[in-house]
């Protein structure tokens, strides 16, 4: 399977109100159908444990059929689809450190949930050629390295034993990080792509984010810009602004943004595995002509080191491409990510 150009579906299946009324307005047929005039090769779908499972385990079949439908909405118009558990059932990104909540990784019962979640999930989906599985979204604490490696070698070999073929997808700690592939093991087979996410510098991919503790609700930030103007601000944003203060770079410009890749390719390339950046974007609240131009030294890098990859997100979620904020550089985000000529209506 090819994922080369993408769109996320974030909010639709995840990180919502888990209703019937929310997911029949959220999104429809014809936005898939948008979709694929843009440009774009595929979707990536966030999905939520409790769509497929009550808190007991079992499975909830409306849930199944509700992703059968995106898979047939997909085919009809030439997409494949990423599934991305986006929540698991004691793991949730957001809760990062809360050691009551995120059980997963000190679970052994939890931790074959799960892998009893992914059969069930291949179980159903087995024979759809239209379709890869990404066994979850960004672990973040950097104890869990290796019991995330175990996880994921219980769960891939679970999955081929229902589907040998299918694509799966994994990447590192930290929020998924472009620097943190090299503490995953080699992939077990040849059907398996490293996904990693990428919103450096985070001062100005998610400037004015009411959810990062630290970042100033109210100060903007360009891009690119002199490294001196992002140091101390990134100081205050601890780990998540180390990218930053421990770069050698003198601007925070495309060869800043090539240094943090350099490590997921160079992992990449050394264990002969497929790349794929499964989020990318710049909030809503960001300058728009420097939106633009990240966004044109993102995707040439992409590009340039044959990555798939896939943009958070199509609507809402404060990254929506498909919101009024974006409507002035809309056809030029497009054009730069898919290198369609589309004119939005």
């Amino acid at each position: 399977m090819e994922l080369k150009r993408g769109i996320n579906l974030g909010g639709y299946l995840s990180q919502c109100v888990h209703t019937e009324e929310h997911y029949d307005r959220f999104i429809q047929a014809e936005d898939f159908q948008k979709i694929f005039r843009m440009g774009f090769d595929h979707v990536r779908l966030p999905i939520d444990y409790n769509v497929l499972e009550e808190d007991d385990g079992t499975p909830k079949e409306a849930g199944y059929e509700r992703v059968y439908h995106v898979i047939d909405w997909c085919a009809a118009n030439g997409l494949n689809l990423v599934l991305d558990l986006h929540k698991a059932y004691g793991y949730d990104f957001n809760d990062a450190g809360n050691k009551e909540k995120n059980t997963l990784f000190t679970s052994r019962n939890l931790q074959n949930r799960f892998v009893e979640l992914w059969k069930n999930i291949a179980l159903h989906f087995w024979g759809c050629p239209n379709i890869a599985f990404e066994l979850l979204n960004e672990v973040v604490e950097t104890e869990h390295a290796e019991r995330w490696n175990i996880l994921i070698r219980k769960t891939v070999k679970t999955i081929r034993q229902v589907d040998p073929r299918v694509t799966i997808i994994y990447g590192g700690i930290q929020w998924n990080s472009a620097t943190t592939l090299k503490y995953l093991e080699q992939p077990m087979d040849s059907n398996i792509m490293y996904t990693f996410h990428f919103y450096e510098p985070l001062l100005f991919t998610h400037q004015k984010a009411h959810w990062v503790a630290a970042m100033d609700p109210d100060a903007e930030i360009s891009y690119p810009a002199d490294r001196a103007e992002y140091q101390e601000r990134s100081l205050r944003l601890g780990e998540q602004g180390k990218t930053v203060t421990d770069s050698h770079c003198g601007k925070m410009d495309i060869h800043f943004l090539e240094s943090v890749f350099a490590d997921a390719v160079r992992t990449a390339q050394e264990r002969g595995v497929r790349l794929y950046c499964g989020e990318f974007g710049v909030i809503d609240k960001a300058p728009l002509p420097d939106t633009l131009a990240w966004l044109r030294d993102v995707t040439a890098l992409f590009e340039q080191d044959q990555i798939g990859y896939a943009l958070w997100t199509y609507k809402d979620m404060d990254f929506g491409l498909m919101e009024e904020h974006y409507a002035p550089i809309r056809n030029d985000m497009v054009r730069l990510l898919t290198g369609k000529q589309w004119v939005s209506r």
